[in-house]
């Protein structure tokens, strides 16, 4: 287990190690529905459930956005409770070809955890699911800050200074739609790379030649003075795996995404048909999303 771990490994990759590894169950929904009672419905065997919205997410607010990293002892006690501890490989998947999961796995890679997403999430196991939960003896898992240099603010994001990356699909990139939040668009100035565009249709990665070809067509080469973001800091996060699994470098996350700066209404914002200034471009969000 002390080889190089990549963000991304597939299931004969597990098999061969499964004494060593943890399996994290991470599935969550935008939609309200729970993550947890499909984990009781069925799962991987021998997987343990990791709850976003209460270990690895803080309070949610219109200055701190839907999903903001939660306080280091609050995700430390969600790893303990888990049976996690400091030294364990965690294998997380969802049934979303990862782009859930990649919180949790970034969240771990961030503080110097080992740490990957399951290629093809549950699809890619052969067995059976089970229903059936054992659970670990409680972990030792030690609480650490969340590292700076990986975190990019607001005011990062809107500075011109990075290469800002929008992981979200494109119409709600280009303004086109948006039921979640309260104004449609993106940063301006920001790039479209749609983290589902890093998945074929069964979820699993694409070459990774394409998806590279991706990237570089929105003109990154590298993460190094790269920012990613999405609705609220968890797709996101699915970028920046990626970029670091092709060997391009660790970007940084803005955890606020766009359900912090489309709340900040002295800010402009970019749509397929140009920039807004300011509320002129709000309206009233159907939901809290």
């Amino acid at each position: 287990m002390n080889e190089h771990l990549r963000p991304f490994v597939d299931w004969k990759w597990c098999a061969g190690r499964r004494e060593g590894i943890v399996l994290a169950d991470a599935r969550w929904y935008l939609d309200g529905s729970s993550g947890r009672d499909e984990y009781l419905r069925g799962h991987l065997p021998g997987a343990v459930f990791i709850d976003l919205d209460r270990w690895l997410s803080g309070p949610a607010s219109p200055e701190a956005g839907r999903n903001p990293l939660p306080d280091p002892e609050v995700f430390a006690e969600g790893m303990r409770a888990a049976g996690i501890n400091d030294a364990d490989t965690v294998v997380a998947y969802d049934d979303a070809g990862g782009v859930i999961a990649a919180r949790l796995v970034w969240m771990l890679r961030s503080t110097g955890h080992k740490a990957a997403v399951l290629q093809g999430g549950m699809d890619s196991h052969p067995g059976r699911l089970t229903d059936e939960t054992a659970p670990r003896p409680r972990g030792n898992f030690t609480a650490r800050a969340w590292p700076a240099g990986h975190l990019a603010d607001i005011s990062d994001a809107a500075s011109g200074r990075y290469v800002t990356v929008d992981a979200r699909n494109r119409d709600r990139f280009e303004g086109k739609q948006d039921p979640i939040d309260p104004r449609p668009g993106h940063i301006p100035g920001a790039v479209n790379v749609p983290c589902r565009g890093n998945l074929d249709p069964s979820g699993q990665l694409l070459p990774e030649l394409r998806i590279r070809t991706n990237f570089e067509r929105a003109g990154i080469n590298s993460a190094d003075n790269t920012i990613s973001y999405c609705g609220s800091g968890v797709t996101a996060c699915h970028n920046l795996l990626m970029m670091e699994h092709l060997g391009m470098g660790r970007g940084k996350l803005f955890v606020g995404g766009w359900s912090q700066y489309g709340q900040a209404l002295d800010r402009p914002v970019e749509t397929s048909r140009g920039q807004v200034r300011g509320d002129s471009a709000g309206s009233s969000p159907s939901r809290a999303g």
